[in-house]
């Protein structure tokens, strides 16, 4: 008689809710600063552990983000969360340790036609211009992650080789860097993509941190948070009723929302500290203020539990 294999997965699991930078940056309509400062709030009452505030990038390449010292400053109370920021350049560094932030994330294309684009430079000059802000940050003790955006699939170049990420990372370990985000930025992966990519990673880098920034564009997103949770990835970022979208690829989306991905891994039986019904009626708030969503299931259909519990329908005798 076969015996079913029991696939082992991480018994829990850190998320990071991005929606006040990856979020709010897609949306062109302005939202007020008071306005985010209370989704964060909202959101620090669910369990969320973690959160990407904001970014410091010049107010004329995001204008919606132009407020980031008053939203870090306005929220230095919620010492339940680490805040991060991503910060492009050294000016942009020094503004988010002023303002209190404790980490910074660096950004940087997996290729060159996407860095062209949005840094204007290729790939191995951006993250040459990173030691400024690392040594920067070493100087005020402030912790530095990376990201390599468009990690598995490039709107101009098609697939990206493991051997590119690879390089990156290498790069990236050089300068001391031990936790890398790896972003789905266009939703070209799949999970057979996934696996093989961390697991080459995972073996060659077994000193650096890896996570997963998933946007949903083709609907792989959940597919690829297991593909990564089978080796043994632990952090995901993800955004309150799926907002998001990256300004320089075309076509993207938005994350993977926050209260499905929580959902998906509290069915699993996977641990993520986070409230889910607590989530579900802030994702609601959240999409009043903004006026919508971005495919949020949890929003659309409710959780699984709540057909669990409905009564079951007896049939009238005639």
């Amino acid at each position: 008689m076969n015996t079913i294999q029991k696939i082992e997965l991480p018994e829990k699991v850190i998320i990071c809710e991005v929606a006040p930078r990856d979020g709010f940056q897609a949306e062109h309509e302005w939202i007020p600063t008071k306005e985010k400062i209370s989704i964060i709030r909202q959101l620090a009452k669910t369990g969320i552990q973690s959160m990407e505030i904001t970014s410091f990038v010049h107010p004329r390449a995001i204008p919606q983000l132009k407020d980031a010292e008053q939203v870090v400053e306005s929220v230095q109370d919620l010492t339940n969360i680490k805040f991060r920021a991503l910060v492009p350049n050294v000016k942009g560094a020094q503004r988010a340790i002023d303002a209190g932030v404790k980490k910074l994330k660096l950004m940087l294309s997996a290729t060159d036609s996407h860095s062209l684009s949005n840094a204007n430079c290729s790939v191995e000059e951006a993250q040459k211009g990173f030691y400024p802000i690392i040594e920067l940050a070493e100087k005020h003790n402030v912790k530095v992650g990376g990201s390599i955006s468009v990690a598995f699939g490039c709107p101009y170049e098609g697939k990206v080789a493991i051997e590119c990420i690879s390089s990156i990372v290498e790069r990236y370990r050089m300068m001391g860097v031990e936790e890398i985000s790896l972003a789905d930025t266009t939703g070209m992966a799949n999970p057979q993509q996934v696996y093989r990519m961390l697991g080459f990673l995972k073996q060659n880098y077994p000193g650096i941190i890896f996570s997963m920034h998933l946007h949903n564009t083709r609907g792989m997103a959940f597919s690829n948070v297991v593909a990564a949770l089978q080796q043994g990835v632990i952090h995901f970022d993800s955004s309150i009723i799926g907002l998001g979208g990256c300004p320089y690829a075309p076509g993207a989306t938005g994350n993977i929302a926050t209260e499905d991905l929580v959902h998906g891994l509290s069915e699993m039986g996977i641990h993520t500290g986070i409230d889910l019904n607590k989530l579900i009626e802030t994702a609601k708030e959240v999409k009043q203020v903004i006026g919508h969503d971005g495919g949020s299931y949890m929003l659309q259909a409710g959780p699984c539990s709540e057909l669990h519990a409905k009564p079951k329908v007896q049939e009238k005798l005639v």
